[in-house]
């Protein structure tokens, strides 16, 4: 049994989204074999009270730190005066640095486990703490890569042509800092081969990089077997669903593409077509969707699970994009029928036509969604298989991998 440090962007409960979901299940799996420590910020809209967190407290010792607040001042100074990129800078808090050195201080951790690159510029603290704790680099999306592909979208678009600048400017910057928190580490992970392959082609010259690939999880048993879940309501049932944090610059785009280049032809041959963007912090861009006949935005949600019930068919129109999305193994594990593009499904071993259709133009998307919703026995054998191949990312067979990370790390060849 090792003794963990596990530091995160945000509290990891309730397990709604992205980042928290693998967090969560991460915390749950490792719990079983080893004591786990949490130091997490704390968003404005979450708890740490007791009352609102014991599923997490019965894992866990924890500890929490205010999220730091930023102004669009402060960041562009920050993006002038330094070499940074944003995300070295968007998590820094001397608060937690603080705690950390704290924890540190009065606790010999065996692991200090990073959740994710806004987290690796306290790599430094921690080797200044502590000589001992073996550092474990959680890297979950291939950061370079999701900026760059961000710089070329936008690059087509004259309007966002200033988004591609700072894209641009964030990937030069990011090269250097990733390549950095790789090869300070004692170990890393990736969460898909695609990922893998990413990541090792920033190393240069000598260095020696391993990483193992420890894929994105969930409770997939619950999904399936849908205990605790509420059924979905009449307001919850939508011909198509998409899912995540509406804030999150390759969601926004990805809706943004298809309301302006498929929705319509949708509509078109069914004018009664609905459509639910579930998700918190709608991005301003997003307002006039509001205004779209058949699109709803719903805002924040307790539980995406409904809607994913109610849902015809779950869609992943993404243009950009690393790591492996999380909706898609939610939507996988609550048998939906499922269409992606080839970024969206990417890091996943999966065969179009079998678990998921996959369509990478505005024609191929329309013509597969009305082929779904026109076909509804096809549709529901599509979400049988996705429903099996989901099985793979369930938390108990994900989360024992780490431990041959532990092993290697803290007991060198």
């Amino acid at each position: 049994m090792a003794k963990i440090l596990i530091l995160t962007p945000q509290l990891p409960y309730p397990p709604h989204q992205g980042t928290s979901l693998r967090n969560f299940h991460i915390i749950r799996g490792l719990a079983e074999r080893h004591e786990i420590t949490l130091l997490s910020f704390l968003e404005e809209t979450q708890s740490a009270a007791q009352t609102a967190i014991v599923p997490l407290l019965t894992l866990c010792e924890v500890h929490t730190v205010p999220i730091p607040q930023r102004s669009p001042g402060k960041r562009l100074w920050q993006l002038v005066t330094t070499r940074r990129p944003d995300m070295a800078h968007r998590l820094y808090s001397p608060v937690f640095a603080a705690e950390l050195r704290r924890l540190l201080a009065e606790n010999q951790f065996d692991i200090v486990q990073i959740e994710g690159i806004e987290l690796a510029r306290y790599i430094k603290a921690i080797r200044v703490a502590t000589k001992t704790s073996k550092i474990i680099f959680d890297n979950h999306n291939a950061e370079t890569e999701l900026q760059r592909r961000n710089f070329l979208a936008d690059l087509c678009q004259p309007r966002r042509w200033l988004a591609a600048a700072y894209s641009w400017v964030q990937a030069v910057r990011l090269r250097r800092f990733e390549r950095w928190a790789l090869t300070v580490a004692d170990g890393v992970t990736a969460v898909s081969d695609t990922d893998k392959q990413k990541l090792e082609r920033l190393i240069i010259n000598n260095e020696q990089l391993t990483i193992k690939v420890i894929p994105n999880c969930i409770d997939v048993q619950a999904y399936q077997d849908r205990a605790g879940f509420p059924e979905p309501t009449a307001s919850q049932q939508f011909d198509l669903v998409f899912s995540g944090k509406m804030d999150y610059r390759p969601n926004v785009d990805a809706v943004l593409w298809f309301a302006d280049e498929v929705w319509p032809g949708i509509r078109a041959q069914k004018p009664r077509a609905t459509w639910a963007i579930v998700g918190q912090k709608p991005h301003p861009r997003l307002e006039r969707l509001h205004d779209v006949p058949g699109i709803t935005l719903t805002g924040w949600v307790d539980s995406v699970m409904p809607y994913l019930i109610g849902a015809a068919v779950y869609i992943m129109p993404f243009r950009v994009g690393s790591g492996t999305r999380l909706k898609l193994i939610e939507a996988m594990a609550a048998g939906k029928a499922i269409i992606s593009t080839r970024v969206g499904a990417e890091g996943f071993p999966v065969q179009d036509g079998r678990e998921i259709l996959l369509a990478e133009t505005a024609e191929e998307m329309e013509t597969a969604v009305l082929y779904l919703l026109n076909h509804p026995t096809e549709s529901e054998q599509l979400g049988r298989a996705a429903c099996q191949f989901a099985r793979q990312y369930d938390w108990r067979q994900v989360v024992p991998r780490f431990d041959a990370l532990y092993q290697s790390s803290l007991n060198p060849i």
